[in-house]
């Protein structure tokens, strides 16, 4: 990975130093290896003494354009595949110019979970190297081997996305085809009764302290005034309420994201109570492909989505059963 960053470090200096951007958006070293963070960069010192782009950079950089890309002059951004349908997606729906923003495509292989490496007994984490499948992780009281497919982000273990926009890009090691089923979760739940479902769901919501990261790390959740945000809704005092239909913040946000999720997984990945958040939303991708055809959020930057399109074919409610169209 290091020699990856080597190349976008240089690109991104370039840029700058040309004036073709006035900033670049990409990773600032954390206190460890493990938790870089999103950061703009407007110098080329900035860039050398604080950028870093390594395994832990999981994090998707295209909602922090909706407001850096409304400064003066050109930003440059770093897109991993994923990251790019949730950014033709914010273009789509008028939150980001095209014109203001330079994409820089890099390369992913699948970014690492730190909370599954603890999981598995690694601590106090210095450096990590990966080999293949095999997860070399320097700790300060020695050296592990962890299997990589165990320790990945719960987002990367079924990726099989591409770049789909780019005004350059920087790969340097061809990511490998695989064959994956990224419903399969969704799925297991879709076999159980309905109150094991009832169960699994007011089990995993219960956890929640209402801290918004979900919400304000979501790409799709790009409302100027959030609805949970107005004071005199209410909603405020149900956070801490322990009844399951207070509960439900996840469930009408993931309705509210509902066709154009692009199945970032990001909700997932920063939510400290490990809530599998990206199950609701994968859930109702699955409906709709089922209902309307198969359809990826993101693909495109125009066109409609199914549910802002009316044909007279469309499903109807009583038509539907078990998540099939009848």
């Amino acid at each position: 990975m290091k020699d990856v960053e080597l190349k976008m470090l240089e690109r991104a200096k370039a840029l700058l130093q040309s004036g073709e951007v006035a900033r670049v958006i990409g990773w600032k070293k954390g206190e460890f290896c493990y938790d870089p963070a999103p950061a703009s960069f407007e110098s080329v010192e900035e860039m050398e003494n604080g950028f870093v782009y390594n395994w832990f950079c999981g994090a998707n950089l295209s909602k922090y354009l909706i407001q850096m890309a409304k400064k003066e002059g050109k930003t440059a951004v770093f897109l991993k595949p994923c990251d790019t349908y949730s950014f033709n997606q914010l273009v789509k729906e008028h939150r980001i110019n095209r014109e203001n923003v330079y994409v820089i495509a890099v390369e992913c292989l699948a970014k690492l979970d730190v909370e599954k490496m603890k999981a598995k007994g690694v601590s106090f984490i210095t450096d990590v190297e990966v080999v293949d499948k095999d997860v070399k992780v320097t700790t300060a009281y020695g050296v592990e081997t962890l299997y990589k497919p165990d320790v990945v982000l719960s987002k990367c273990a079924v990726c099989t996305k591409t770049h789909q926009v780019k005004d350059e890009e920087i790969i340097l090691h061809e990511r490998p085809e695989r064959e994956v089923n990224r419903f399969e979760e969704v799925e297991k739940l879709e076999a159980m009764t309905e109150d094991e479902r009832f169960a699994f769901w007011r089990e995993q919501l219960s956890k929640c302290i209402r801290c918004n990261a979900c919400r304000n790390v979501c790409p799709a959740c790009s409302c100027v005034k959030c609805v949970f945000d107005n004071p005199a809704s209410g909603i405020a005092a149900k956070a801490n309420d322990d009844k399951f239909e207070e509960q439900l913040f996840h469930i009408i946000r993931a309705f509210h994201v509902s066709g154009r999720c692009t199945d970032c997984g990001e909700c997932s990945r920063v939510c400290p109570q490990n809530i599998p958040l990206h199950l609701l939303n994968r859930k109702f991708i699955k409906d709709i492909d089922t209902l309307y055809g198969e359809y990826q959020a993101g693909e495109e930057s125009e066109g409609k989505t199914p549910l802002t399109t009316y044909t007279e074919g469309d499903t109807e409610p009583n038509d539907v059963f078990n998540g099939e169209a009848k």
